[in-house]
């Protein structure tokens, strides 16, 4: 009965949106180089098109997958490529991790959808124990690494404490998977692309506050992003910002406000977290002696302190003031008080200003 319960609520937690169907006429394939207008989930949409009619290897399954899912991420996708290649999976998210590795240990790319990070945690064990370890025991004479897990994350507005987490840094953890995120409808496409061919296991999750609202112009022909490669999105000397996912448009509106107070911010968009690029990190905060980590996950134990520890190693010498953390809050992700608990651009904007000054 718990479960059933879990599962309903899990299906009227989001509402349902009217979108327009991919139309197989508007072929990704074309090798256009133009630019077309994109949200994010449209974007993911176009990537998953790729990678099946490229690869013939390649799967798509998840809970809901065949008539397009909760986000319409996978619309057309079945009636393109048939049942046999997108199919949906019982409502069982360990089973459906365990299948894509066994899927993948024989040579597939099998692109697993969990239909919200929150719900992964059954999954733990498949992913952690077996697929980031597969690789590993054999002394490479078998792995999974066609294995994409995809997963909406993070707040979503509405979402409570079923709908909202961020569980990135529990992976960040494990050696033998990859975790990315993505940060925009251009970025989504390319990063999902290359975690679909990358030789390794790769955790993919997709900021879904941004599924709709996030649209810039993306190339339609096939196209990849390198793993592992921060971007400076935002160049400046005072003090270097950095971030992933949805975090990235709220904290550059903080950068936007510190200029008017004369406050020059350096802002970096991790993408992979790992392995993540320390090298771009570690460079920027020698320029400005200054670092500021923002993520929507609890403060404690988040993927944050990691990035804080190391470049106080590598760049003790050359702060100005102690690392500055603007994350959630250390409990549970509240509902009515989602605006209390979200790193919002005040909270940056006080803490650039309260390290520029220390």
């Amino acid at each position: 009965m718990a479960t059933a319960l879990r599962r309903l609520g899990r299906r009227m937690a989001v509402p349902f949106f009217r979108v327009r169907e991919f139309s197989a006429s508007t072929s990704v394939l074309q090798n256009e180089q133009s630019g077309k207008s994109m949200n994010l989930y449209t974007a993911i949409n176009h990537a998953l098109h790729i990678a099946l009619e490229t690869d013939p290897r390649a799967y798509v399954f998840g809970e809901d997958v065949g008539f397009g899912g909760v986000f319409r991420c996978t619309t057309g996708l079945a009636d393109r490529f048939g049942k046999s290649r997108v199919f949906n999976t019982p409502l069982c998210e360990q089973g459906i991790v365990g299948f894509g590795i066994g899927l993948a240990a024989m040579g597939n790319r099998a692109i697993a959808e969990i239909q919200f990070a929150d719900y992964i945690f059954p999954a733990f064990d498949q992913i952690v124990n077996e697929a980031a370890k597969f690789r590993y025991r054999s002394g490479n004479q078998f792995n999974c690494g066609g294995l994409t897990v995809r997963a909406p994350y993070g707040a979503v507005g509405h979402g409570g404490h079923y709908h909202s987490q961020s569980p990135e840094a529990f992976f960040c953890h494990v050696p033998g998977i990859k975790v990315v995120i993505p940060r925009s409808p251009k970025q989504a496409k390319g990063l999902l692309l290359s975690c679909i061919r990358d030789p390794n296991p790769i955790v993919f999750f997709e900021p879904k506050w941004l599924y709709r609202l996030a649209v810039e112009e993306v190339p339609e022909d096939d196209y990849m992003l390198p793993l592992s490669e921060a971007e400076v999105i935002r160049e400046g000397s005072d003090i270097t910002l950095v971030g992933w996912g949805a975090q990235l448009s709220v904290m550059e509106q903080a950068c936007v406000d510190a200029d008017k107070d004369g406050i020059s911010c350096e802002l970096i968009d991790l993408k992979t977290l790992i392995p993540w690029d320390k090298e771009t990190v570690e460079a920027s905060v020698k320029k400005t002696g200054r670092l500021l980590i923002s993520h929507e996950a609890p403060v404690t134990g988040g993927f944050g302190a990691e990035i804080s520890a190391s470049i106080v190693e590598r760049c003790f010498l050359r702060l100005e003031a102690p690392v500055a953390r603007v994350c959630g809050l250390d409990t549970p992700f509240p509902l009515v008080f989602e605006p209390f608990y979200m790193p919002t651009k005040n909270k940056i904007l006080d803490a650039i200003k309260a390290t520029v000054n220390y």
